[in-house]
């Protein structure tokens, strides 16, 4: 090759590279990506899956400040509700176990469990041992009432361990109530 041509595919090249760098400049940038339907519904439905465990964590939590009250209350049913609280703790850690939440600044779901908002001051418990476990016993089928109805909107997985929940939930009641009688 001679130095002609060396010359002219230099500034052939120069001029390209100047041309394209001007046309970008120029250019009028993309503005944001608009998500797709697709997007917008995955989002939707993170944000429901994340409402859901929410309320479900919730209604737990609000049992077991039920069960820790009653125990403070009546420390001679310790023997009784402490496996059974014991339970509702632990049903509670695994409502909220991989949930998602959604940050509003980049609307995108996380991975962070979901957390439960302060809740009121549960009920005053009863000075009778009895009805305290009555009460204590309607505070359950509350709680697995709305773990059941929550199944209609849940996904195929959580909706398995809420119906699970629910069923303990109930056999705890009848552990609070009619068991105590047999």
């Amino acid at each position: 090759m001679t130095t002609t041509g060396r010359r002219a595919l230099l500034t052939a090249g120069v001029s390209a590279a100047a041309t394209a760098v001007l046309t970008g400049c120029t250019s009028k940038a993309p503005g944001p990506r608009r998500p797709s339907a697709a997007e917008q519904e995955a989002e939707r439905v993170a944000r429901a899956e994340a409402a859901l465990r929410l309320r479900s964590v919730t209604a737990s939590r609000s049992l077991l400040e039920r069960y820790d009250a009653t125990l403070a209350a009546h420390p001679a049913l310790a023997p009784r509700l402490t496996p059974l609280r014991r339970s509702v703790a632990a049903h509670a850690k695994a409502l909220g176990e991989g949930g998602t939440t959604v940050r509003p600044a980049t609307a995108t779901p996380t991975a962070e469990p979901a957390t439960a908002t302060t809740s009121p001051e549960p009920a005053p418990v009863t000075g009778d041992p009895r009805a305290a476990l009555k009460e204590l016993a309607a505070a359950e089928r509350t709680a697995a009432d709305a773990h059941t109805a929550a199944l209609l909107t849940a996904p195929p997985e959580y909706a398995r361990l809420l119906a699970s929940v629910a069923a303990a939930g109930a056999a705890h009641a009848y552990l609070l109530t009619e068991g105590a009688r047999a």
